[in-house]
C-alpha cells in the first residue's frame, strides 16, 4: 500500500539556503540566521502625530495585514522596540522628545520617516515645524507621500527588513557608524 501512495504523490524537497550540508547535518553562518530572525520579527514603535498615523492604522488592519511581516506586536515602549516609525508633522518642541525616544531604543535600531512632514516638513515651512527628522536622528528609509498609501508603508517596511537581514554584526561597532552618531551628538 505504501508503494501505491508513493506513486500517486510526488514529494518535492525545497532547496536549502546557502551553507555547508552533508548527510544528517546542515550548517550556515550565525549572522545569516540572526539576520533572518531580525528581519521577520521587528517590533515597531509608531510615533504618529497626524494623518500619516491614520494611514498606518489602515496598514496594520486586516486589509493590508502588517502581521504577515512579523510586526503584529506594536511596541509603545522604546526599550522594547527596534523600529521607530515617525509619521506626521514634528514640531521643533517635540524634537527633544523624539530624540530621547530614539536614544532609549536598544541596538540595533532602525528608523522610517513616513510622509512629507516627517521627511521634509511638508507644506509646513514655518519656524515651529522641524524640516525633516533627519536633522535630529539618523533615518534609514524615507516613505514619501501626503499621506502615503498603505502600499508605500509596506514597501518601506520591506526595505527595513532587507537592511535588518543583511546588516553585519560589525557595522554598529564600526568607526563610520560611530562617526555618523557623533554627527547627531549621540554617543
Amino acid at each position: 500500500m505504501s508503494k501505491e501512495i508513493t506513486k500517486r504523490t510526488k514529494i518535492e524537497i525545497a532547496k536549502s539556503p546557502a551553507g555547508l550540508e552533508g548527510p544528517g547535518f546542515f550548517a550556515t553562518k550565525a549572522e545569516d540566521v540572526i539576520g533572518l530572525a531580525r528581519a521577520n520579527s521587528l517590533w515597531p514603535l509608531p510615533f504618529a502625530t497626524s494623518c500619516c498615523g491614520i494611514e498606518f492604522m489602515a496598514t496594520a488592519a486586516a486589509g493590508y495585514d502588517l502581521a504577515r511581516f512579523g510586526m503584529e506586536r506594536l511596541s509603545f515602549s522604546p526599550r522594547q522596540a527596534d523600529l521607530l516609525m515617525v509619521m506626521g508633522t514634528i514640531a521643533k518642541k517635540m524634537g527633544p522628545t523624539l530624540r530621547q525616544v530614539y536614544e532609549q531604543m536598544a541596538e540595533p535600531r532602525w528608523v522610517i520617516a513616513v510622509g512629507a512632514c516627517a521627511c521634509t516638513g511638508g507644506i509646513f515651512d514655518t519656524y515651529s515645524v522641524l524640516q525633516g527628522i533627519d536633522k535630529i536622528i539618523p533615518v534609514d528609509v524615507y516613505v514619501p507621500g501626503c499621506p502615503p498609501r498603505p502600499e508605500q508603508y509596506l514597501e518601506g517596511i520591506m526595505k527595513i527588513q532587507e537592511l535588518a537581514k543583511n546588516e553585519s554584526f560589525r557595522r554598529r561597532n564600526s568607526a563610520e557608524y560611530k562617526r555618523m552618531l557623533n554627527n547627531y551628538g549621540i554617543e
